[in-house]
């Protein structure tokens, strides 16, 4: 029955997030990233087993991380093309050690997210479910890259004639 329940949770959550985000982005370039988000909610609550009342609750806290994930993420590859064009420009040492310092920071904040947010998955979930949260999170970027390898490599095999 538990089950039950969280699969009607989960459809009724992706339902809203893709209208949400149909409503939001009319880019159909951008399709792929509803999808994928999509499947994450769905792979990291099954992982998870997450009741729907801990989904209700755990979802709008884990977004709000993911959203501080993109912006640190964005800022730290901001300050590493700074860096990069600081070097390669031919910047002194002076001005490469700022550089290299916000580049530092930037890293250290992206860093920080994770342990931020466990004290607020703590309020919401045991230790055990938030554990499964980042093993589930990891394995699910690498069935990513697996996915897109796998795709990258029948592309390039269906061009090639010498196969």
């Amino acid at each position: 029955m538990k089950k039950i329940y969280t699969i009607i949770a989960l459809t009724i959550m992706t339902l809203l997030f893709c209208a949400a985000s149909y409503g939001q982005n009319r880019n159909p370039g951008r399709d792929w990233e509803s999808r994928m988000k999509a499947e994450k909610i769905a792979f990291l609550t099954d992982a998870m087993d997450l009741s729907p009342a801990e989904a209700e609750k755990f979802w709008p806290v884990y977004n709000k991380a993911e959203n501080e994930r993109r912006e640190a993420w964005d800022h730290l590859f901001a300050a590493f093309k700074e860096l990069k064009d600081g070097i390669d420009s031919g910047k002194d040492d002076k001005e490469i050690s700022v550089l290299l310092d916000k580049y530092l920071q930037a890293e250290q904040a992206n860093q920080g997210i994770d342990r931020k947010y466990v004290s607020e998955y703590r309020k919401i979930l045991s230790n055990k479910k938030i554990a499964k949260l980042f093993l589930a999170e990891e394995n699910f970027r690498r069935m990513q890259i697996h996915k897109l390898n796998k795709n990258d490599n029948s592309k390039t095999t269906k061009g090639d004639s010498s196969h």
